[in-house]
């Protein structure tokens, strides 16, 4: 199987953004030792700095989907419940 990278979109509400970027930070090393897990970095936007972005690298769907129903995220949705203004998450396979 291929593959698989994510990119995450996320926008914080404006008054939100401190708390939405600690949250997301929080993240970060639970899921970098995550089996499957190849590469999952954070990004903020540099003109607006309620714009998050993950770019993440998955050995395989599966294991995505494994991090997906993590308890670290699970707590984070709860911590961020209201704080975030929109969110896509777009499933890539890389090609070249």
């Amino acid at each position: 199987m291929a593959k698989l990278t994510i990119v995450a979109n996320i926008t914080a509400k404006a008054d939100k953004v401190d708390l939405v970027k600690a949250e997301l930070e929080k993240l970060i090393d639970i899921t970098c030792v995550e089996e499957g897990c190849i590469q999952y970095d954070l990004h903020q936007d540099n003109e607006n700095p309620a714009h998050f972005l993950f770019y993440e690298n998955w050995e395989s769907r599966e294991l995505w989907q494994t991090h997906m129903s993590a308890q670290h995220l699970q707590d984070y949705k709860a911590a961020t419940e209201g704080a975030v203004e929109a969110f896509t998450l777009n499933e890539m396979t890389h090609l070249a």
